[in-house]
């Protein structure tokens, strides 16, 4: 993994959340896009680095789930 393949698998990442503005779970994200664990990690850090996406704990009825969204600002 270098960081060109970090960016590309980042740019999967966010055609995802581009093209369908919902909340995902990280093991959906995981399998829609393909992705090993590490390498979704290593796209999901780049493009919250970048304030791309944004991260909301679960609730009370799934205390254990991560959502990532797309941070998209119109304005």
């Amino acid at each position: 993994m270098n960081m060109q393949s970090i960016g590309e698998s980042a740019g999967v990442i966010w055609k995802i959340l581009y093209g369908d503005n919902r909340k995902w779970e990280y093991q959906e994200l995981k399998k829609a896009t393909g992705l090993r664990d590490r390498e979704l990690n290593a796209a999901i850090g780049w493009l919250a680095r970048e304030g791309k996406i944004q991260f909301e704990e679960g609730d009370s009825e799934h205390p254990t789930a991560l959502y990532i969204e797309l941070s998209l600002y119109i304005g």
